[in-house]
């Protein structure tokens, strides 16, 4: 696979502001879009970024210039995501313009488009390892392909899903960026292995089909993954329950780990 890169991220549909406009229009900017900075253009090019806690202790009359920070850090769009995220967490700033080679912007690279290139992250070597899984517990000589599946055919092997998490997925997918999904296809059945998250984030926008890797079994054998779904009462994705944030198990011992006053 190859390495993703800040392009295949960053927010395309960038508000900028003006080198030589006041303190003021920002304030307005942010209080319009409800985001925390903008880059600072001087025509064409970028010059700097203003962030809501450089307007602390100016004047609105004041020009972006005299109040935007001084050091300007960017991202070029062939970066690897890897790259711009030690960017982003080590110098504390969170988000970063994206310009090419003449300065000029063509988009934005925030933490938490870091944080989604991450999750529920398909590799070669969860497709390969489970395919090996399956030759191990079945004797069975599984084929890999790439392609699209419905996904009113896929049978889920996952009871819970989490809200917080099928946002992002539903972010990605807007933004054609949704990694292919993990399948079993055998004769009679299609099962989700991986990607349940992407599964129904697709199913709520009305997508009917998803690409995917497809591991396709000749044998019509039941899997062990199939009776755990029947046990669960599971036929379609519909009847994956979506829980809130706060009940995400991650959270939970958190609140368990911290002191309260």
């Amino acid at each position: 696979m190859d390495k993703k890169k800040v392009k295949d991220y960053m927010t395309y549909d960038v508000i900028s502001v003006d080198l030589h406009g006041t303190v003021q229009s920002v304030i307005e900017k942010i209080q319009q879009t409800k985001h925390d900075g903008f880059p600072v253009v001087d025509g064409n090019e970028v010059v700097g970024y203003i962030a809501a806690r450089d307007l602390l202790f100016v004047k609105p009359g004041e020009t972006i210039q005299q109040a935007m920070s001084g050091e300007l850090i960017v991202a070029d769009p062939e970066m690897d995501i890897t790259d711009a995220a030690r960017v982003i967490f080590r110098s504390g700033i969170q988000k970063l313009p994206v310009v090419d080679e003449k300065n000029h912007l063509l988009g934005i690279i925030s933490n938490s488009d870091v944080i989604r290139s991450q999750i529920e992250h398909v590799s070669p070597e969860k497709v390969f390892n489970f395919m090996t899984t399956l030759k191990k517990l079945y004797g069975v000589d599984p084929t890999l392909n790439r392609g699209i599946v419905p996904i009113k055919d896929l049978l889920p092997t996952q009871s819970k899903i989490y809200e917080d998490e099928l946002e992002g997925r539903i972010y990605e997918i807007k933004k054609g960026l949704a990694e292919p999904i993990i399948v079993v296809k055998r004769p009679s059945r299609t099962i989700l292995v991986d990607g349940h998250h992407r599964a129904i984030a697709a199913k709520k926008l009305g997508i009917t089909a998803l690409d995917a890797y497809i591991i396709e079994i000749h044998d019509d054998i039941e899997l062990g993954m199939e009776r755990t779904a029947k046990t669960m009462n599971l036929k379609t994705l519909d009847d994956v329950q979506v829980l809130d944030y706060a009940r995400h198990p991650l959270v939970a011992i958190t609140h368990r780990l911290v002191k309260r006053p």
